[in-house]
């Protein structure tokens, strides 16, 4: 089970984020009221899914043994028109540029753009979540 806490930092929308025993920034930018002082929740949703992509791709390039370099992950989220006649909704649209280095040839590229799409993070974005919010009024440490 992975876990993440994320608390506010007393300053604008910046929030303290810990996994495990790492921890960062998150933060809204500049034109939103925030500090910019971290990614924004999206941006971190993006490195997320994107994290999990590479290392994919890696992973199978290397217990296949093939000459992969580098892998490079773009991506862009946006809003788009959802599909369908009179569609009031938009929808959230990921884009992904994935860039492999190496010397592949055309069918190991064409299998790892494939493998990159099998990356568990993108399968759970894809499927059925369901997300259980506590809304207990537990007591928060003010310190």
């Amino acid at each position: 089970m992975d876990k993440v806490k994320v608390e506010t930092s007393g300053k604008n929308y910046t929030q303290k984020v810990t996994a495990r025993s790492h921890r960062w920034l998150a933060d809204e930018p500049e034109d939103l009221g925030g500090a910019d002082k971290g990614p924004n929740p999206y941006e971190q949703l993006l490195g997320g899914l994107g994290s999990c992509t590479v290392t994919t791709v890696q992973m199978y390039a290397e217990r296949k043994d093939w000459p992969l370099k580098k892998v490079e992950a773009v991506l862009e989220h946006k809003k788009v028109q959802a599909p369908g006649e009179g569609a009031a909704d938009k929808i959230s649209e990921i884009k992904i540029d994935l860039k492999l280095a190496g010397d592949l040839d055309d069918s190991q590229r064409k299998r790892l753009h494939k493998i990159a799409n099998r990356c568990p993070v993108k399968r759970t974005l894809e499927g059925e979540i369901k997300i259980k919010a506590d809304r207990g009024d537990a007591a928060v440490d003010s310190q």
